[in-house]
């Protein structure tokens, strides 16, 4: 029988970690869980994806940056479950572009929309404030 001290686990460190193609690793690198990940069944031009902790805000927003992709034929998501906090999102793209790149254009596209949002937010409440004052 094992003793109760052997069932805890204890942290090892990863010689790989500390190295790699001999380039010192920094010392601490803070990350997250990792919040997405690719579904069984995926190929270079037709994958799902899973994100963690994600719902239709994203997903809706997402859907239509990556639609207005030229390169991409389908992309949808869903909501597997209303109890768990899981989105989907499914690309199809045409050869000659992955889905990688197209989520990752997607992303950008969309971040990009938000920062002219943002902008465009500020300055009508700045004019609308200054109005106020006069």
């Amino acid at each position: 029988m094992p003793s109760p001290q052997a069932s805890q686990d204890q942290p090892m460190a990863d010689a790989a970690a500390d190295y790699v193609a001999g380039i010192q690793a920094p010392e601490h690198i803070e990350t997250g869980p990792q919040r997405v990940r690719v579904l069984p069944g995926a190929s270079e031009t037709a994958a799902s994806f899973e994100f963690e902790g994600e719902d239709h805000t994203l997903g809706n927003a997402l859907r239509y940056m990556i639609m207005k992709n030229p390169e991409v034929e389908f992309c949808g998501y869903s909501i597997p479950h209303p109890s768990e906090a899981k989105m989907n999102v499914r690309i199809q793209t045409y050869e000659g572009t992955t889905v990688y790149d197209a989520l990752e254009k997607g992303f950008d596209d969309l971040a990009d929309l938000c920062d002219v949002v943002t902008e465009k937010f500020t300055e009508a409440r700045d004019a609308f404030v200054a109005r106020q004052h006069e």
